[in-house]
């Protein structure tokens, strides 16, 4: 991946295993929630999906949502909020960056190191 849009202090912690092609995922851990911190160098397709509810902000690029059936476009700046159990899918174009915010401590794990 080229130059991080994220600061030494974020890029030292540890890696989000993301099941994604083209993620690079930074975990902040909690007891009862998690802060990711992701970079995109690929356009990737999320499939339908559910979890806990999650909050983000898009830093760079755009990202395409359909949250309960609505389709929406966030852009830099832009927030979005899926409420706990609520479908939603969409497509991520490369170039984007987040942080989200997980209202589940085990949402994603930490990559192993190999």
């Amino acid at each position: 991946m080229s130059k991080s849009i994220f600061p030494e202090p974020i890029r030292n912690l540890p890696e989000a295993d993301i099941p994604l092609k083209g993620v690079k995922a930074y975990l902040s851990q909690a007891d009862d929630h998690q802060i990711i911190f992701m970079e995109f160098v690929e356009d990737v397709d999320l499939p339908e999906h559910e979890h806990e509810s999650q909050w983000g902000i898009v830093l760079e690029g755009k990202i395409e949502l359909v949250i309960d059936g609505e389709k929406r476009t966030y852009e830099k700046g832009d927030r979005y909020f899926i409420p706990k159990g609520v479908k939603h899918s969409g497509k991520i174009f490369a170039g984007y960056a987040d942080i989200t915010y997980f209202a589940q401590k085990d949402r994603y794990g930490c990559k192993k190191n190999t």
